[in-house]
């Protein structure tokens, strides 16, 4: 891949999305482009992780899922990266805090889609990483009633960002978050997995083509 962090000038808002991407598909690509136009984003970055720690079962090769990931993203305001890979960071809060050490003056968002905001609450240092980086939440199918009534929703409602003030989230101290509305693509990577369309040899076959 080169060089393996990208480069961020001081000032810029940069809006992280997470995640095993195992396999990517158009949902992130489709969540991703709508979080640059909500949330007053400079830039995205696809954090591809080299595991998932609420996960029992390992994600396919990190080189199969980049290849994968920068087929279905592309878009010049999104790079696909393995950063937590070269920090060795597992949770997000060490990644996070990682990423603000190396990019002083850079302001990150973190984006997820309203599934994760539901069970927020279970990720290690849950609390620290809301109370660092702002949260542009995106509605995904079926969880927008869980996410506004999960631990993390209802104990952080005095710092929610109304959805038709989302521009605002980029430049928003922490503690701070945004719940849209966005049109849904109802597709998921586990999914795809149970239809037996990404595994190890489907995608080296995909790389072949």
């Amino acid at each position: 891949m080169g060089y393996p962090f990208p480069y961020a000038p001081p000032g810029q808002v940069i809006g992280l999305l997470g995640g095993s991407f195992d396999p990517a598909h158009e949902g992130h690509a489709h969540i991703t482009r709508e979080a640059i136009k909500r949330f007053g984003l400079d830039r995205v970055w696809w954090m591809l992780s080299p595991g998932n720690p609420l996960k029992a079962q390992g994600p396919a090769p990190m080189a199969q899922r980049l290849a994968m990931a920068q087929q279905v993203m592309q878009h010049p305001r999104v790079e696909v990266t393995d950063i937590e890979a070269h920090l060795g960071t597992r949770y997000t809060a060490q990644t996070l805090a990682a990423l603000r050490a190396r990019y002083p003056g850079v302001r990150f968002v973190w984006l997820m889609g309203a599934d994760n905001l539901a069970q927020f609450h279970l990720w290690q240092d849950w609390q620290q990483i809301i109370e660092t980086v702002p949260l542009g939440v995106l509605a995904r199918p079926g969880q927008r009633i869980s996410a506004r009534m999960s631990r993390a929703a209802t104990l952080y409602a005095p710092y929610r960002i109304s959805g038709r003030h989302s521009q605002l989230l980029g430049r928003a101290q922490a503690p701070a978050w945004c719940f849209v509305n966005v049109p849904m693509v109802d597709v998921s990577s586990s999914a795809i997995r149970a239809a037996g369309k990404w595994s190890a040899q489907s995608a080296k076959g995909d790389a072949k083509a």
